[in-house]
């Protein structure tokens, strides 16, 4: 999908859901939210600046070993950020419904091959 085909999240998730097609990509980018939105949580719990500071280079660090490493893709946040950011919210949460795994089948499963053409032989004895 060309970037110029992308108008909105719902035109953005397919193209998402591909770049993630690996488990082990998704267990990455699952830990690596979870432990950001647990150093932003720590820090506004204890009233401390570092944790929110530190939780961005946490979350990405294992979302980019992910694609650079596992994938072998380039993550969608550089030419996405916003989109991005929504959609991994997204996979977390679906990823912790267990219905993950299913949007990754829907959206990188092969199309169907076309069907043979059904040729109908004229009756000449049918007007």
């Amino acid at each position: 999908m060309a970037d110029d085909d992308i108008k909105s999240f719902e035109d953005f998730w397919p193209h998402y859901v591909r770049a993630h097609a690996n488990k082990t990509n998704r267990r990455l980018h699952f830990a690596g939210t979870t432990a950001a939105m647990a150093l932003v949580a720590g820090g506004v719990l204890t009233r401390r600046i570092w944790p929110i500071l530190v939780a961005p280079v946490v979350g990405y660090g294992f979302a980019w070993v992910g694609h650079f490493f596992v994938e072998g893709n380039i993550p969608a946040t550089f030419g996405h950020p916003l989109y991005s950011l929504k959609a991994d919210f997204v996979m977390w949460k679906k990823i912790l419904e267990g219905s993950m795994d299913g949007e990754v089948e829907k959206y990188t499963r092969s199309a169907p091959e076309p069907a043979e053409p059904v040729h109908i032989a004229a009756d000449p004895t049918i007007n």
